[in-house]
């Protein structure tokens, strides 16, 4: 039987020149994470610290340790490398073995036999981008780094929400595999279900010492086997389990995991053996044109779905620090938020495993993305080749797993060509439309065809439409947060809304920690510099002043307010959309999560802590939403049934005065299919009458509000409430209608954290909010971390 030994000790980190001392290494790891542990660089996260390891990115460093593959009862010896970051030149004792360039590819060298000093040399990323550039000629893209002349994860070159640092190192597992006769080199699983039926046809490949020997397979899956000669060095076996279980996205159904076995064997001798887990869905894309445009709907085991998504980005600037624990950690907060759907970014990198089994386990959908983002990319060599071998290894690799549902060629790069100029500076050049409309969909068609493919997102499906049309496939919302109010994502109905969102700063913990000494205020130096968005700050000040009386001097009322309209704005896309089901089936929040302690539009800040935005997902995202919407001169309430069972009953509405005095109600009946919306028109006589009075609707304990005006022009009394220590947490009972109120547990403790977010309250009306990690309760000190609206002085 193959036996893997991995190499994880014993490695030191030098600069290739010979200067300095050697360092202990870590492997998997980085040169950054290395330096860190050392002592030698400041923590990058932390205050400016950034600009000050900068030098790190533009040198080259070696890894170096002693091998011994040496002589034993295998035949062959291979050394194999699940990650390099990037271009690596790789020797023992001095003899090359082979080079990297692509972050995103494993590589195996025979050593049989072998023994010495391996060394592991990498160069500088910039350099190297820098060289292919001037080889191929310049191309443009979002941000000024070269980060699509090689192939690595963009996003540590900097992005609008991310630090520039630019890694190296053996960033992936590093082992000794040793075998004999024959080895598994490649497993390709297509699974299938018709009739109940799970059907599993593993495709394998053979790498052989010995051409001569018999070798058979056997496979197993849900009690069921199945036997299979190879001939040469490839075969295929083929499983058809009967009643099998379908795997469901979350909210739709249980996520059962079957184990699949694979041994390779010479007569009585297992030689080799693949394991993995997989689920038996069918999943489809339907694109087809209708009244609306062009349609995108995700359809998994027949059943249509509006997907509930968020944007994921590398959870960490260093991604081999992320473990399997935070991993899962991250996508339980995920499902905790009501998400179904992931979308891994392409400025990212295919994920760990651990990443798709939690999302396995999770029922959580993964979009994934092919690592290309924002920028036009060369397809000459020597990247041509890289991208195709990247892409048929990383399809293979992924295709077990039931939760990935769909293959995207890029993230914006059709919708740059279009509309960031740059087609005439390109004249001619190359530019990535030959990967997004030839080589991707060609690869996964012949590997992966269980999976649907879209080329871009944006992308309208054809060049006949304008690529980010909204009318048709994927659509990003950006003209909102850049230039308009979030009142404008209510103008149009897109077919899928790939990302949109809105900026806040994390947690005021987060930032206490990223910013020691500092006294933050909006444009203090270390708020500026963990602020990466072009004009991020005037986004912020010219989107809240639209809403409420900006507060001048007062940080932790300005911090408050922006967090406020971050889950404010978000709500309004996410509400108006969903309550046009179906033309409308998905939306993906950009984005969940963060790469370090940034103002950004994460839901969950680089610390971990939520955001009021995730607290405001879980309602957006639940089965049953209510939401108040215009409809010619008057409104009417959608009530959105996301859930399988019907939701009928009685809706409850009611004008009202901010002084909290009713002024009119109706109950009209409410009856919602399950998987529909119904709408239900409001009496002209409930209609609110100017900024003083608002609307209410209220069915089986959900809620929607309707304020017709900017908070900064309604005459909101000053809000009274009272404040109860209750076990595990506090209870607040409102005297005055008290809007948005939002209790910071951080600032109770840096590790308490609260159970939900902002809720607004009417006279009389109370809320308990759990708190866990506060170690010494107090009414006094919750009321001091205590906010809401207030009156506009």
């Amino acid at each position: 039987m193959r036996q893997v030994t991995p190499l994880t000790e014993g490695w030191i980190l030098r600069h290739p020149d010979g200067t300095g001392d050697a360092l202990p290494a870590s492997v998997p790891g980085c040169v950054h994470t290395d330096l860190l542990a050392a002592g030698l660089i400041p923590d990058p996260f932390l205050g400016r610290n950034e600009t000050e390891v900068a030098w790190v990115g533009r040198r080259e460093w070696t890894y170096e340790t002693e091998l011994t593959a040496g002589a034993g009862p295998h035949e062959q010896t291979d050394l194999v490398f699940d990650g390099l970051d990037t271009v690596a030149e790789i020797l023992l004792d001095g003899r090359p073995l082979g080079r990297t360039r692509n972050m995103h590819r494993s590589y195996r060298f025979d050593v049989t036999g072998l023994s010495g000093r391996l060394t592991v040399r990498f160069a500088s990323a910039y350099a190297e981008a820098e060289a292919v550039r001037g080889r191929l000629g310049e191309r443009p893209g979002a941000y000024a780094e070269p980060y699509q002349y090689l192939r690595k994860m963009a996003c540590s070159f900097g992005w609008d929400w991310g630090p520039t640092l630019v890694t190296a190192g053996i960033w992936r597992p590093v082992r000794l595999e040793r075998w004999s006769t024959a080895r598994i080199a490649r497993v390709r699983p297509l699974v299938t279900v018709e009739d109940g039926v799970g059907q599993i046809e593993l495709a394998v490949d053979v790498e052989r010492s010995r051409v001569e020997a018999p070798l058979t397979l056997e496979a197993s899956a849900g009690g069921v086997r199945a036997r299979a000669r190879i001939d040469g060095t490839a075969g295929t076996v083929r499983l058809r389990v009967p009643d099998v279980r379908l795997w469901w996205p979350r909210g739709y159904g249980e996520q059962p995991l079957y184990d699949v076995e694979l041994t390779l064997s010479h007569g009585d001798e297992a030689l080799d053996a693949w394991r993995r887990r997989t689920g038996f869905r069918t999943v489809e894309l339907d694109t087809s044109a209708d009244a609306h445009g062009t349609g995108f709907t995700l359809v998994v085991n027949g059943e249509r779905l509006f997907a509930r998504g968020v944007n994921w980005i590398p959870d960490d600037v260093f991604p081999s620090r992320i473990t399997r624990e935070r991993y899962r950690h991250r996508l339980e907060q995920a499902a905790g938020a009501g998400v179904d759907l992931v979308r891994v970014w392409g400025g990212g990198i295919y994920e760990d495993e651990d990443f798709y089994d939690a999302c396995d386990e999770l029922g959580l959908l993964v979009w994934q993305d092919f690592p290309f983002a924002c920028a036009a990319y060369p397809e000459e060599q020597p990247l041509r080749g890289e991208v195709e071998a990247e892409a048929r290894e990383n399809v293979v690799r992924l295709m077990p797993h039931p939760s990935l549902v769909l293959w995207n060629g890029n993230n914006e790069n059709l919708w740059g060509f279009r509309d960031w100029d740059w087609e005439q500076g390109l004249a001619g050049d190359s530019w990535g439309e030959g990967y997004y409309l030839g080589v991707l969909p060609r690869v996964v068609a012949e590997l992966d065809p269980t999976r649907p493919y879209t080329a871009g997102s944006p992308w309208s499906g054809s060049w006949r439409h304008h690529p980010n049309d909204p009318a048709h496939g994927t659509h990003h919302s950006w003209e909102v947060w850049n230039r308009a109010d979030y009142a404008d994502y209510r103008r149009d109905v897109p077919r899928f809304v790939a990302e949109f969102g809105w900026q806040a700063p994390p947690a005021h913990a987060t930032l206490r920690r990223a910013l020691p000494g500092e006294d933050p205020a909006p444009d203090s130096p270390g708020m500026l510099h963990h602020q990466k968005a072009e004009d991020g700050n005037g986004k912020l000040e010219r989107g809240l002043a639209r809403h409420f009386a900006v507060p001048e001097g007062d940080f932790d009322r300005w911090h408050y307010l922006t967090q406020v309209n971050q889950a404010r704005a978000v709500a309004a896309g996410v509400e108006h959309w969903r309550s046009h089901w179906p033309v409308c089936a998905g939306t993906v929040v950009w984005q969940l999560n963060d790469c370090w302690p940034v103002t950004s539009w994460a839901a969950i800040d680089g610390d971990g802590r939520e955001k009021p935005l995730y607290h405001e997902l879980r309602r957006l995202y639940a089965d049953r939403l209510l939401t108040v919407r215009a409809d010619g001169d008057g409104l009417v309430v959608a009530a959105v049934n996301q859930s399988a069972e019907d939701w009928r009953g009685t809706l409850r509405l009611r004008r009202m005065s901010v002084d909290g005095a009713p002024i009119a109600e109706a109950a009209p009946a409410l009856d919602a299919g399950g998987r529909t919306v119904a709408v239900v028109e409001v009496p002209v006589e409930l209609l609110p009458d100017g900024p003083g009075e608002f609307l209410v609707a209220d069915a089986d304990g959900v809620r929607a509000w309707h304020f017709p005006a900017p908070d900064r022009e309604i005459p909101y009394p000053r809000p009274e409430f009272e404040v109860a220590l209750a076990p595990d947490g506090i209870t607040v009972t409102a005297r005055t209608l008290v809007r948005d109120l939002l209790l910071q547990a951080d600032r109770l403790d840096p590790g308490a954290r609260a159970d939900r977010g902002l809720v607004t309250l009417l006279p009389g009306e109370e809320v308990t909010i759990g708190v866990r990690g506060w170690k010494t309760p107090d009414p006094d000190t919750a009321r001091s971390a205590l906010y809401c609206v207030e009156p506009t002085r």
